[in-house]
């Protein structure tokens, strides 16, 4: 196949899943290796970005996916319902921030570093599918792993985990005093938190 034709498969392919397709999948449709798939992608990238076009590809995790751009949200919203607005609070976010850097964790080491409970919040990223159940440690009890998923990583624009920025012990012992600020709090609705709102 030429380049272009090459170019007009991987396109279709992205299109008619409409969700992440794997490297190796689209190296399969093309019947190409690995390598080279990645550079005809990363060559289709750029050439959405350059064009005036309300779709791009975006890369995540060794998988790659068409979606709209963020410039034409407000158009899109006119004719499809809007994404359901979740909310992230201070607590949700350092809960966010230790899976993501720690994974894969579990509830209790997250409780070690926060001081406290993560039942609900951990619950909560869940329900909104940032973080994911990754399996069982094998140890006494089992407990249940968790790590971040794709959608983390479209809403915070990273293409990896690798790119997060370096984390500091300065971070770690703020999650720790807030934590201890919400044992001191009568109850949730009296911590006055900072919030994050992220459309998914």
């Amino acid at each position: 196949m030429d380049i272009d034709r090459i170019e007009a498969v991987i396109e279709a392919v992205l299109f008619t899943m409409g969700e992440s397709v794997s490297v190796d999948k689209l190296a399969a449709a093309i019947g190409h290796d690995e390598e080279t798939t990645i550079k005809i992608v990363h060559n289709m990238m750029d050439k959405y970005e350059a064009s005036n076009r309300g779709i791009k590809i975006i890369e995540l995790e060794n998988a790659f996916q068409m979606c709209t751009k963020q410039e034409f949200y407000e158009d899109l919203i006119k004719v499809a319902s809007a994404p359901k607005k979740y909310v992230l609070t201070d607590v949700l976010l350092e809960t966010l921030s230790i899976i993501a850097y720690k994974q894969p964790v579990t509830k209790i080491e997250i409780e070690k570093i926060r001081g406290v409970s993560c039942e609900h919040a951990v619950n909560k990223l869940v329900e909104y599918g940032l973080a994911k159940e990754l399996g069982r440690l094998d140890a006494p009890g089992r407990p249940m792993l968790f790590g971040t998923t794709e959608e983390f990583l479209r809403a915070f624009g990273v293409t990896s985990i690798d790119e997060l920025p370096v984390i500091s012990e300065d971070i770690i012992e703020r999650f720790k005093d807030e934590a201890e600020m919400e044992i001191k709090a009568d109850n949730a609705d009296d911590y006055d938190e900072n919030q994050l709102t992220l459309n998914i």
